[in-house]
């Protein structure tokens, strides 16, 4: 199926998948876009939450300059201190690029590091003020595997009865950088987090800010806790919540090419990075600049607080 945006369209969105993904055709992103190509990608963003292009073949700065034409980017990542030189917007995903970093032994490790967190997880929502969207390069892939699966996070709302979509308009969760995993068994890295400590607590619904649509704002990676609930009822909700998001139904898995482009929507939706590659020596290089962000609000207007660290900005945090 090809949905054309307009009768004068420059562009050819195609979609994917039943809820989500679309691939798009007929723009040249290594040059400045006309405003009407730049509204119909933003468009068909909105409406697939994330978006491909295939042989884009970009360089560190085209990939800089095509997401400047949808906003203000952020600084690489929170937690970054060693971009690209020149480049301070990019993070370079590349697990031996982990393995320099943070010191971690590969005789000591039984699994490679490909992204920060390898489960679900939506960017930087630790943050208070996450990236609005993603925008990812692929400079170096393997013949087979590495694919990455992304998650519509309003269809997941909208799949829920009706009761528990109330009972979720009305939540807030605790978001902390990398709850998800374990990080005490590296120093190194241990410091890097807590010197700009991220805790911000989001509505667990969010509200997204130009479509209207409810989104469920809560993943493995980020979100700790269900702010007012006992451990044990906050668990329970959350695996539910957790698994939700990670129903095959509304997601979209992406088999990458050197130079593909993948653009989402980070207030939408929540990604999954290879799981299929941590036991092989392969190489894998991809390039992201994140936009920046508004704080997310809930159906009943709470809108997200800092509890500890700095907004997500073009400035690292020193």
């Amino acid at each position: 199926m090809t949905d054309t945006l307009a009768p004068t369209s420059r562009i050819t969105v195609e979609r994917i998948a039943g809820h989500i993904g679309a691939e798009i055709s007929g723009a040249d992103l290594t040059a400045p876009l006309p405003a009407e190509t730049v509204a119909e990608i933003r468009a068909a963003l909105l409406a697939h939450k994330v978006i491909f292009f295939r042989g884009a073949n970009l360089d560190h700065a085209q990939q800089i300059a095509f997401a400047r034409q949808f906003g203000q980017l952020t600084h690489a990542h929170p937690h970054e201190d060693t971009p690209p030189q020149d480049f301070p917007e990019i993070l370079t995903i590349d697990p031996q690029r982990y393995e320099e970093l943070y010191g971690l032994d590969r005789k000591q490790q039984s699994r490679r590091q490909y992204s920060y967190y390898s489960g679900w997880h939506t960017d930087v929502t630790a943050a208070v003020n996450p990236p609005s969207a993603s925008i990812l390069r692929a400079e170096v892939v393997p013949s087979f595997g590495g694919d990455t699966t992304w998650s519509n996070l309003v269809a997941a709302y909208e799949g829920l009865s009706g009761p528990l979509r109330e009972l979720a308009d009305g939540l807030r969760a605790e978001h902390r950088f990398l709850s998800g995993i374990d990080a005490s068994d590296n120093e190194r890295y241990q410091d890097r987090i807590n010197k700009n400590l991220l805790v911000a607590v989001h509505p667990v619904v969010r509200v997204h800010p130009e479509t209207g649509e409810r989104a469920l704002f809560v993943n493995p990676g980020f979100t700790k806790k269900i702010v007012g609930l006992s451990a044990a009822e906050s668990r329970q909700i959350l695996d539910l919540l957790f698994g939700q998001i990670a129903r095959a139904a509304y997601t979209v898995r992406f088999r990458w090419n050197a130079g593909d482009i993948a653009f989402w929507d980070n207030r939408a939706t929540a990604h999954l990075a290879p799981e299929d590659l941590e036991h092989l020596d392969v190489r894998r290089t991809l390039h992201r600049v994140t936009l920046i962000g508004d704080r997310p609000v809930g159906p009943d207007g709470f809108t997200s607080e800092l509890v500890s660290g700095t907004e997500f900005t073009a400035q690292r945090e020193s």
